[in-house]
């Protein structure tokens, strides 16, 4: 099922019907100790809508949980990372952590600086080179359990973090730095390796830029990546986890405002940004 944030409250898509659930919240629904339990129940005892409902302006799809992020999990983010802080002296350090246990992760972002689906995201204005880092993106409980997926559009100013490693917050953390949705594909059984995420960038009706990777491609594991988040950390209502990037585009690349960003991971659907 396919779980939507509106102004009306939360909508619910499941085997081509709509439901609507204005009287739960969603950071009740996503403390849920197991979220597709809760809605597949509740669907049961409900009524579906006798229209498809209007999700033209949808908003997010969280309430107050944080979005935490994972770093060079892709071999491809491994490479730009390293040649991008090449000059620095900072290379060596992506090497090592794409081969270590212990994953890279860090606060992407609060609640209030993410973006829906349609929205626009922010250029920083003392950068020169961003790029957006299309991500598969966790959905977890309390507890640590996976509830869902969604897209993630994890904005990154690949100059500030080549400058210097210990930039990294500055080069992703921003009003306007990322986009989660447009739903959360909620479901009961883990996401297959062979799930595609691609992206395309157009500007002025034109494709500068587009890639395709796989889930598979992720070197380390997800419920690993969840562990070492979950170490040390509690999340009350939940969080979110994207899982890293393995579409960068090319080296000569960057951003410019009204670009549209637009990632497609099914069946969760496709997320759509432009930038300002």
């Amino acid at each position: 099922m396919i779980v939507y944030k509106t102004a009306e409250g939360i909508v619910v898509h499941q085997e081509a019907n709509w439901y609507l659930m204005d009287y739960i919240g969603w950071d009740e629904l996503a403390s849920m100790e197991s979220m597709y339990a809760f809605l597949i129940d509740r669907i049961k005892q409900s009524i579906p809508e006798d229209e498809e409902p209007d999700l033209s302006h949808l908003l997010p799809p969280l309430g107050t949980q944080e979005v935490w992020a994972a770093g060079v999990t892709y071999f491809r983010s491994r490479t730009a990372r390293m040649e991008e802080s090449s000059s620095s002296g900072g290379s060596d350090f992506y090497d090592r952590v794409y081969h270590a246990d212990r994953p890279e992760l860090f606060l992407k972002t609060t609640a209030h600086r993410v973006k829906a689906h349609r929205e626009s995201l922010s250029l920083r204005k003392d950068s020169s080179w961003m790029v957006p880092e299309p991500e598969l993106t966790l959905l977890i409980s309390p507890k640590g359990r996976v509830q869902g997926y969604t897209i993630g559009n994890d904005l990154s100013c690949r100059d500030i973090e080549g400058e210097n490693p210990l930039y990294l917050p500055q080069a992703k953390t921003f009003d306007g730095c990322a986009a989660i949705g447009p739903g959360v594909w909620v479901t009961d059984e883990p996401i297959s390796e062979n799930t595609e995420i691609s992206s395309t960038i157009v500007r002025s009706g034109k494709t500068v830029s587009e890639g395709t990777t796989q889930v598979s491609q992720i070197k380390k594991k997800l419920t690993d990546l969840v562990d070492y988040l979950f170490h040390s950390c509690s999340f009350p209502v939940g969080t979110y986890l994207m899982t890293g990037t393995g579409i960068v585009p090319a080296d000569d690349f960057t951003l410019e405002p009204g670009d549209e960003i637009q990632i497609t991971i099914e069946p969760i659907g496709t997320l759509i940004n432009t930038v300002e």
